[in-house]
C-alpha cells in the first residue's frame, strides 16, 4: 500500500513523500491518521541526537482509525478510533507494573527505527526505511502501530486536541499529579512554559495547590501560564524569583522542563526541606549537574527524573479526557493546527516560539 509520509534526512527539512507500508506482523494494525502533534523529542531525533537512524518517518503523538489488523490483535478491530502513545512491549515487569515508559524494550520499541526482529514496515522503491518511531511514525496519512500503545477514543472528541495526550501533555499532568503527586495548599514551581510545563500548571491547579508559580522567558507564555491557573508569573531574568519564593515561604516542589543545569541548581535551593524536584527535558549536552550533597541530606530532598510522566497511557488518557470533558483542560488554548503539507512551517513556528503545540492536519 502506498502512502505519503514525512521522511527525515541527516541535515535536511521535512519532505512529504510517497512511501510503501507492508504487511502487518502479530499485534500490529494500520491506522489512518487524522491527527498528530509534534512534540520536542521528534525535533530532537530529526536533528541526529537519539540514536535514530535516518532516513525516518518520526512522530509518536498520532490520532486515527484502524483500517486493518494483523494477526493475533483480539482488542481492537477495523473501525475503533485511537489515540497512539510511546511503545512498550508490555509484557516485562515494569509494564505488568503500570509503568510502560520504562518497558525493557523501550529502546527498541521507540527508538531504534525498526520491530524487534530487525524488519520496517516502511519501504521506498524497494529499499527498508526507518519506521516505528515510538511504535508508530504518525508523521503520516497511515501508521502501523502497536496495540500496547493505543487508547480507544470516542468518535466525538477532537482530533487535533486529543493528539497532544499521547505524549506531551501526558508527561506534564501526569509528572504532577502521579510523580510529584503534590498535596492541596503545597506550592510548586514549573520552569518552562512549553506544552509539557503548560501541561503541569494545569495539573497543579486541578491538585489545588496554593502556590503555582510558571518560568519562561516568553513574557507571553508566562501569561498564559497566569490564564491557565498559575498564581505567580516569572519572566527569567526579568523578576526576582528567589524574592517571590521566599515571600511565599518557598516551594515544596519543583518541575524542570528546561534541562538546564544552571536552573536546575537553582530549583534545589529553593525546596523547602523534603522537597521534590523532577526533571522532565532531555538535556542538550552532558554538562554536570552541580549539586549541594550537604543540601540534599540536611534537607532530605529528592532529586527525580521522569520519562512521560511515569503514565500508563491506558489508564492516564481516559482520565485526561474526562478532565477535557469536565471544561478542566482547555487544550485549545495550547494547539494550533497546520494541514500535513505545512509541517516546515509547522516545526518552525515551533522553534521559533510562536507555536506551543503544532498539530498536523492529515485530513
Amino acid at each position: 500500500m502506498e502512502i505519503l509520509a514525512a521522511v527525515t534526512r541527516p541535515q535536511a527539512p521535512f519532505t512529504i513523500e510517497p512511501v510503501e507500508i507492508g504487511p502487518l506482523v502479530a499485534g500490529e494494525c494500520l491506522v489512518e491518521l487524522e491527527a498528530c502533534g509534534i512534540c520536542h523529542t521528534d525535533l530532537t531525533a530529526a536533528s541526529g541526537a537519539l540514536p535514530t537512524p535516518q532516513p525516518i518517518v518520526l512522530g509518536h503523538e498520532g490520532v486515527g482509525v484502524i483500517i486493518k489488523v494483523g494477526p493475533e490483535v483480539n482488542d481492537f478491530r477495523v473501525g475503533d478510533r485511537v489515540i497512539m502513545s510511546f511503545g512498550a512491549c508490555g509484557h516485562c515487569s515494569p509494564c505488568q507494573q503500570h509503568t510502560p515508559s520504562y518497558c525493557n524494550q523501550a529502546g527498541l520499541m521507540n527508538f531504534a527505527g525498526r520491530r524487534a526482529d530487525g524488519s520496517s514496515a516502511l519501504q521506498q522503491q524497494g529499499q527498508a526505511i526507518a519506521g516505528h518511531f515510538f511504535s508508530q511514525s504518525s508523521f503520516a496519512t497511515h501508521a502501523v502501530a502497536r496495540t500496547t500503545n493505543m487508547v480507544k477514543i470516542a468518535e466525538d472528541l477532537p482530533a487535533a486536541l486529543m493528539a497532544p495526550l499521547g505524549c506531551g501533555i501526558m508527561t506534564g499532568m501526569s509528572s504532577v499529579v502521579n510523580v510529584l503527586a503534590v498535596e492541596p495548599g503545597s506550592h510548586i514551581a514549573i520552569f518552562g512554559c512549553g506544552s509539557v510545563g503548560l501541561a503541569a500548571v494545569i495539573a497543579a491547579r486541578l491538585q489545588e495547590c496554593g502556590e503555582i508559580i510558571a518560568v519562561d522567558h516568553n513574557p507571553q507564555r508566562v501569561q498564559l501560564a497566569r490564564d491557565l491557573g498559575a498564581t505567580v508569573g516569572i519572566v527569567a531574568e526579568q523578576d526576582d524569583l528567589k524574592a517571590t519564593v521566599k515571600a511565599i515561604g518557598g516551594l515544596h516542589a519543583v518541575f524542570d522542563c528546561t534541562s538546564h543545569p544552571a536552573v536546575i541548581e537553582q530549583a534545589v535551593g529553593l525546596l523547602l526541606a523534603r522537597g521534590k524536584l523532577l526533571c522532565a527535558g532531555l538535556p542538550s549536552s552532558k554538562a554536570p549537574l552541580p549539586i549541594d550533597p550537604l543540601a540534599l541530606v540536611f534537607k532530605g530532598l529528592s532529586i527525580m527524573g521522569t520519562v512521560e510522566g511515569d503514565a500508563d497511557p491506558k489508564v492516564f488518557i481516559p482520565q485526561m479526557i474526562d478532565w477535557y470533558r469536565q471544561g478542566q483542560l482547555p487544550l485549545h488554548k495550547l494547539v494550533t493546527t497546520y494541514p500535513f503539507s505545512d509541517i516546515e512551517r509547522a516545526v518552525e513556528d515551533m522553534k521559533s516560539g510562536k507555536t506551543i503545540k503544532p498539530v498536523l492536519l492529515m485530513k
